[in-house]
């Protein structure tokens, strides 16, 4: 990559990664093909956990990723969305030794608690979206917090406070290391995040649109290229787990149910995973939906996931050396 400098922050260092990128726990997305080239491009890979249709299937995953990838990667829960216990899922990670488990979504209490008394080496990363989850995460004992700001694409913390304000009060209130999440896809966005106190970005809609996210429809990813940050919209605000989601007819339908006062046995089958799987899987645009963050708007090509990482440390490096000719002048 030529003369590209290494960012070392308390991430990369508590990680055990060479890259301050985690990539996004990504519902139905996340297999450990993706995991695998996030992992072996230096960056953190994840699997997610509770869209698998059985704990063993979970295990199958987890097990094909140690064959394809020696680099430390993760499992992301997202507990209380995917209506399934955890439990089950977890105990397989635990007897398998995932190095590092992200968790999102609902009360991770009783998550942290399992992790501290039978798998106490796992490096722990919880979502948060307001400085009080923050707080209570560091106190929980989490290893680092994952802060994610209104721009987000999936499931939002109903505040909607936008990455730029979130990140440097959650980096203010707590002495764990924070991760920037919602907004971010490149090496400036990369930068930012580190100048807002950060040690490093999550990337979700970003990894979607890369060739080893073979689970991804090609309608869907060129979705994601054609759309414009405004081409984004948050539904199930009035069920109280707000997130983002591409526009499309069916959003438009949910939306119409939610401003109708629709209940969740009213509105369940359009936010359904069946419903997501539709759009994702088959590109069926008409019947089915994709989440997505803001960061469309900077979405213009499927790299290869290496490829990818080699363009932000290269953006970065840039950026850095442009800082160092501004300190040598008067701002």
């Amino acid at each position: 990559m030529g003369n590209v400098f290494r960012l070392e922050t308390r991430l990369t260092e508590l990680l055990d990664i060479n890259i301050p990128i985690i990539q996004g726990g990504l519902a139905y997305l996340a297999n450990a093909d993706l995991a695998a080239a996030v992992s072996n491009a230096g960056a953190l890979g994840q699997l997610t956990a509770m869209t698998c249709e059985s704990p063993e299937v979970l295990l199958h995953e987890i097990q094909n990723l140690k064959t394809l990838t020696r680099a430390t990667f993760g499992v992301n829960f997202a507990i209380g969305q995917h209506g399934r216990p955890y439990e089950d899922y977890l105990e397989v990670a635990i007897k398998e030794k995932v190095p590092v488990i992200t968790v999102t979504g609902g009360n991770p209490t009783p998550v942290i608690k399992a992790l501290k008394e039978s798998h106490s080496e796992a490096k722990i990363l919880i979502l948060v979206s307001s400085v009080r989850q923050a707080l209570k995460a560091e106190a929980l004992g989490a290893d680092a917090v994952m802060a994610v700001g209104f721009e987000g694409g999936g499931h939002l913390g109903r505040e909607e406070t936008t990455s730029l304000v979130l990140i440097p009060a959650i980096v203010d209130a707590v002495n764990i290391p924070v991760v920037a999440s919602g907004g971010f896809s490149d090496g400036r966005s990369l930068m930012a995040a580190l100048a807002l106190g950060a040690e490093g970005i999550e990337m979700g809609t970003r990894f979607i649109a890369t060739k080893e996210c073979t689970l991804a429809h090609e309608v869907y990813k060129q979705k994601l290229l054609e759309a414009h940050a405004t081409d984004t919209t948050i539904i199930k605000r009035t069920l109280g787990a707000p997130a983002r989601a591409l526009k499309n007819q069916w959003i438009d339908e949910i939306l119409e149910m939610e401003s109708q006062g629709g209940t969740y046995e009213e509105l369940k089958h359009h936010i359904s995973g069946k419903a997501n799987r539709r759009m994702i899987y088959e590109g069926d645009d008409a019947s089915g939906f994709g989440w997505a963050g803001q960061v469309v708007e900077h979405l213009h090509d499927i790299p290869t996931v290496a490829a990818l990482m080699e363009r932000i440390q290269r953006e970065a490096t840039c950026i850095s050396k442009k800082w160092g000719t501004f300190s040598k002048h008067k701002l």
